[in-house]
């Protein structure tokens, strides 16, 4: 191998990824290699193109110690798009932004330039764990291109001791094109989930689809069709459009016996949480609701309910979500699982637009096909790979078969970029050599899978996904949504001296500390992309319905009331402020002053009840590290009540005549809400 030169090398790497029957039938001529041997070639040292050596050399010693996390893998695999353009380097004295896949980089003045990154990942099925396996550049992406690097892949991990169990690419005509690339057949009657490596062995890998990209099809398809019969219900899209469009308005319903107050009507607040999930249990549970309250845009919904249920049934089974968080396939979830998914094959088969024709035989197929592609594939490792005796594990950690671990890696590295936009070469290969340096492959570290930021972690990425995305699809806005009247002008500042708070009732002091909590939640609530947290903000009706994407919210002051856990944080906060915020001024509103603030909250904090108890299960959905959705929810919580307390001048306009709240001048120089105007129940 040492004998070819650097340029036929890189001809041999070329030829065999673009064109393997060309590479077959040149061999049979020329003394080129064995494909499987061009793997070293393809290898190269540092971030350099190619598939990394140092990280293949450290699964290689986990392997070799012994350790059972790294004997069985996924391969993940994305491409990110780049911009091409020629740099010069300096400290290698070459041009850069060619394409470069491993064997060394294309530099001449006609080689093409890369417009396309190529990332592959490995990531764990008993045990949580990722590794980036490497990354090629190239001028363009295709289905076959991407089937010969999944292999010699493969090649590489089952050369160090590692079993490759499932591929992961996105659910597009570049993934579909490599199924068949690798010979998976797609046919809602005769589907093929695996393929042989190397060809013609015992060893089988199954394919999968990201169930995200298979969800953006499938509403899609919705979309498209408005209207879809499914064994006589009917599924329309305008129910999702109308629940994602709902704003805020009130409700009147009976109260029940148990209240005490049978016979009375009770009033609500209705919101919709934007950051949930379009197929999930929470969406289904509200239209159930809309529909019992009488609302007439949400009549004839059962169809609907039934098709939400169903998706969101799937997702939970492809993520591996159940009672306590994620958690991993079991032997005894066969049976489980295999029941859902040949009632999602009924469902699937039998799916007919508004003139009868079958949505699998549509242009609109690919999403659901998907589907019954990843249930067959989950069903074939839940029989082969999760029985308690003979086999490697006997359980699956289902989530590592999506892109979101290598999702995740693209996050962090985007960040580490700089820019919003598509890098240039030199500046991927700066952040994705910046990046590696930082990471661990041990599993469950801070840096096994990628420093994703905590508001976004999970599902919450799917932002196209969501009621969100659907009301500004369906009903754009101008501009941002409003940001919530600020406490002090709306009259809510509580006071911050002693004398003022002996001059003051309680009562009123309890209810501006509520109100300005409140508005804390509304404050942060405009930002936030995940459900539960977004829930966990302000005081829902559990009696009315066990899931989030619909709340019922009491009102004070016109600002919806807290949860008890916002309302905890924020007295903690107050309490703080008025005990160690009492420096000189000079030292005021300094960042310093206010880290102080918000260390003295936590240490008040620790030791305490847990907060927010909806979010315990909820950790597991993220990092377990310190910025998970938990901590960091605590801290925005802290930072924006201090800031609204300690910067109460920026937003308070004493001059406007459109004050909707009447001032309350008391003893000092402390401005409250009258109780009678300010504080009332809406």
């Amino acid at each position: 191998m040492a004998d070819y030169s650097p340029e036929m090398r890189q001809f041999a790497c070329l030829l065999h990824l673009y064109h393997t029957k060309a590479y077959d039938h040149l061999r049979k001529i020329l003394p080129l290699p064995h494909p499987y041997s061009l793997t070293n070639w393809l290898s190269s040292n540092g971030a350099a193109a190619g598939f990394s050596s140092d990280v293949f050399l450290r699964l290689q010693e986990q392997v070799e110690r012994g350790d059972q996390a790294y004997r069985h893998c996924a391969v993940l695999v994305q491409d990110v798009s780049l911009q091409k353009q020629q740099e010069w380097d300096p400290q290698s004295r070459r041009l850069m932004g060619f394409v470069d896949l491993g064997a060394g980089s294309l530099d001449a003045d006609e080689a093409p330039l890369a417009s396309e990154a190529i990332i592959l990942m490995a990531a764990g099925i008993s045990s949580p764990w990722t590794a980036p396996l490497g990354y090629f550049l190239v001028n363009s992406t295709s289905g076959r291109l991407l089937a010969q690097l999944l292999r010699q892949a493969i090649s590489k991990l089952n050369n160090i001791g590692i079993v490759v169990l499932a591929v992961t690419l996105g659910a597009s005509a570049h993934g579909a094109e490599a199924a068949r690339a690798l010979g998976i057949r797609i046919h809602p009657r005769r589907i093929q989930c695996t393929f042989q490596h190397p060809p013609g062995s015992a060893h089988s890998i199954t394919y999968f689809f990201d169930v995200c990209h298979a969800l953006l099809l499938i509403r899609n398809a919705l979309q498209c069709f408005q209207k879809v019969e499914w064994l006589g219900d009917s599924v329309w899209w305008q129910h999702m459009v109308e629940l994602a469009a709902l704003r805020e308005q009130r409700v009147s319903e009976l109260c029940s016996p148990e209240s005490g107050r049978a016979g009375s009507k009770a009033s609500y607040h209705l919101k919709v949480n934007p950051a949930t999930l379009l197929f999930s249990e929470g969406v289904a549970e509200a239209l159930e609701h809309l529909q019992k309250l009488g609302l007439a845009s949400f009549q004839n919904c059962s169809g609907t309910v039934k098709f939400v249920r169903l998706m969101s049934s799937l997702c939970d089974a492809f993520y591996g979500r159940g009672p306590c968080g994620k958690e991993p396939l079991l032997a005894g979830n066969y049976t489980r699982i295999s029941n859902l998914f040949d009632e999602a094959k009924s469902c699937f088969v039998n799916l007919t637009d508004s003139v009868g024709r079958y949505i699998i035989k549509s242009k609109r197929k690919l999403g659901f096909l998907s589907f019954l592609l990843n249930a067959e594939s989950l069903k074939w490792l839940s029989s082969n790979y999760t029985c308690p005796e003979g086999t490697p594990s006997h359980h699956l950690h289902t989530h590592a078969f999506s892109l979101g671990p290598l999702e995740q890696f693209l996050r962090a590295l985007q960040q580490a970029c700089g820019s919003s936009g598509s890098p240039t070469c030199a500046v991927f290969q700066a952040a994705y050599q910046k990046l590696l340096a930082s990471r661990s492959l041990a599993p469950g570290s801070a840096h096994s899978s990628g420093s994703a930021d905590p508001w976004h972690v999970s599902l919450s990425q799917r932002r196209a996904l969501t009621l969100g995305s659907i009301r500004a699809q369906c009903h754009p806005a101008p501009g941002r949504p409003l940001a919530p009247e600020h406490p002090c002008s709306a009259g809510l500042l509580v006071p911050s001296s002693a004398l003022s708070n002996a001059l003051t009732d309680l009562s009123l002091y309890t209810q501006s500390l509520t109100c300005a909590a409140g508005w804390v939640a509304e404050h942060l609530a405009l930002d936030l992309q995940c459900e539960a947290c977004l829930a966990s903000l302000f005081e829902a009706d559990g009696s009315r319905l066990k899931h989030t994407s619909v709340l019922y919210i009491k009102k004070l002051g016109g600002v919806s009331l807290p949860s008890a856990s916002v309302h905890h944080v924020t007295s903690i906060s107050e309490r703080v402020l008025n005990q160690y915020g009492k420096v000189g001024g000079a030292n005021k509103n300094t960042k310093l002053w206010h880290l102080s603030l918000e260390q003295k909250v936590f240490q008040e904090l620790l030791g305490e009840s847990p907060l927010f108890p909806t979010l315990t299960n909820h950790l597991l959905d993220g990092e377990l590290s310190i910025n998970n959705h938990y901590t960091v929810l605590v801290k925005e919580i802290t930072r924006c009540y201090l800031n609204v307390r300690t910067n109460p001048a920026q937003h308070l306009n004493l001059k406007s005549p459109c004050r909707k709240h009447q001032l309350k001048r008391l003893k000092g120089k402390h401005l409250f809400p009258s109780p009678l105007v300010s504080c009332q129940s809406s």
